[in-house]
């Protein structure tokens, strides 16, 4: 039998048909819905007379478009409140699972899923989001889709889906102190490009990936889809099935040793070959932050933004197009830098290691002045967690809110936009012009990086702290 890759098993398991010189039939073991992909999905479901062929199988919440202050009020924006009431009576006329607004589970969909054990080793999930590729963190083959793609998965259990290639990227070593995660991910993207993955699912490997805890793999497979890549994915080992283990949607009893013993096969063999591997050295890894308006324009805290002539001609237009947006220049070192908003929070960052670490650093410390920041958690759960861990109280000390949670600042989807011109270091995903609001500059970096900005008021190394 020819050795086969991680994501090449997943894949052959849920291969219903394979359309010849086309995409495959795969079925589809979860399906995640929220407010802003799902509606014209069941407007055309109802338009067809067709109905969820599983329900059970989709679970929904409200995140992109929800406020994250006085959420016990109705939502202002009648935009949002639309959409989100919207999802509501969908749900309820599907017989679909739905945390919604308040609900004690309700939260950023790739938040949700993990913590309810939703999302286990060795599935096929779908949501109508590109962060999707969260879950592949736990060993599962999960992606974004359409509005279109969510129709078809709500009427059939199954996806038309080219397959596509396989990379393989290995990072080796230990992380220096004051290395996240984070930093991590943001390093590959600006070594391998925003399309360094086009067209590839990758599989993240080697020793600094076994070392993460499960809520930094998360990270890391969350911004896969920031190198152009379909999805990332991790090998599911006995730090994935202790963290899923005794969730309210995770098998129990006797189920659960079945499960397991099946999620322990779902490792690449040895000698599986991949269309493409890079090796990286995790000693080689500092603090990152972006500089200019997509995921690959980042660079090590302590270095300067990289000069005209070392872009290639063809780029150098689009270079300075970004630069000049963000207000700076070719070759500027970015400490020292000005910085008026923080945002804390997102399905990259907004789980409670993230808020425990940025609680940490901020201890005993100050906001800096005129500084605004918003922490804001990524699920209901999350903030019950901070709430009870004490992590509120710190910030509350240190001169920071904890918010309610939601997608919040991450996108400019809801009443939480960083205004025209502002710098805000944020721990979220995208830094494109807008994504934040009109005219916003954002600089992605960690929550530990984002907590030594946010006591500074200018770019710091969190390592100085």
């Amino acid at each position: 039998m020819a050795s086969k890759t991680l994501f090449d098993k997943i894949w052959d398991m849920h291969e219903v048909k394979t359309i010849k010189d086309g995409p495959s039939v795969l079925y589809i073991d979860r399906h995640l819905i929220h407010e802003v992909t799902s509606p014209q999905a069941f407007a055309g479901l109802k338009e067809r007379g067709i109905k969820v062929f599983r329900p059970e199988k989709t679970f929904a919440t409200p995140d992109h478009n929800i406020p994250t202050i006085n959420q016990h009020l109705p939502i202002a924006d009648k935009i949002s409140r639309f959409q989100v009431d919207t999802l509501t009576k969908n749900c309820e006329e599907n017989n679909i699972k739905l945390f919604g607004l308040l609900h004690p589970k309700n939260g950023i969909v790739h938040v949700v899923g993990p913590e309810n054990g939703i999302t286990q080793p060795g599935m096929t999930i779908v949501c109508g989001d590109s962060h999707t590729s969260t879950h592949g963190a736990f060993g599962s083959i999960a992606f974004g889709i359409g509005t279109s793609e969510v129709e078809m998965v709500l009427a059939t259990q199954c996806i038309l889906q080219p397959r596509p290639k396989t990379m393989k990227i290995n990072i080796d070593g230990k992380l220096d102190k004051g290395v996240t995660a984070k930093d991590l991910v943001l390093y590959v993207i600006a070594q391998l490009t925003a399309s360094g993955g086009t067209g590839y699912f990758v599989e993240f490997a080697g020793s600094a990936i076994r070392d993460l805890s499960m809520e930094a793999r998360m990270t890391v497979c969350n911004m896969s889809i920031e190198m152009g890549a379909r999805g990332g994915l991790i090998a599911p080992d006995e730090k994935t099935f202790a963290y899923v283990k005794d969730r309210e949607y995770a098998p129990k009893g006797a189920d659960w040793d079945v499960a397991v013993q099946k999620w322990k096969a779902l490792a690449s063999d040895k000698d599986a070959v991949y269309d493409k591997e890079y090796y990286f050295d995790a000693a080689d890894i500092e603090p990152m932050i972006t500089y200019g308006t997509n995921p690959g324009m980042g660079v090590g805290i302590t270095q300067s933004i990289p000069t005209l002539d070392s872009i290639e001609e063809s780029s150098q237009k689009s270079y300075l197009k970004s630069l000049e947006y963000m207000g700076y220049e070719p070759g500027e070192e970015m400490l020292g830098k000005k910085v008026d908003w923080i945002f804390v929070g997102s399905c990259t960052n907004g789980r409670i290691e993230d808020l425990r670490v940025f609680a940490n650093a901020v201890k005993g410390k100050k906001k800096a002045e005129g500084l605004t920041a918003w922490i804001v958690p990524g699920s209901q759960q999350v903030e019950k967690q901070a709430v009870e861990e004490g992590i509120k109280d710190v910030l509350e000390d240190a001169g920071f809110e904890l918010r309610q949670p939601g997608c919040s600042a991450c996108l400019a989807m809801n009443d939480d936009k960083v205004p025209p011109g502002k710098y805000a270091v944020a721990t979220s995903n995208r830094n494109f012009e807008g994504r934040q609001g009109p005219g916003a500059r954002t600089l992605l970096a960690s929550p530990l990086t984002a907590a030594a900005c946010a006591t500074s008021g200018v770019i710091t190394d969190p390592r100085t702290l």
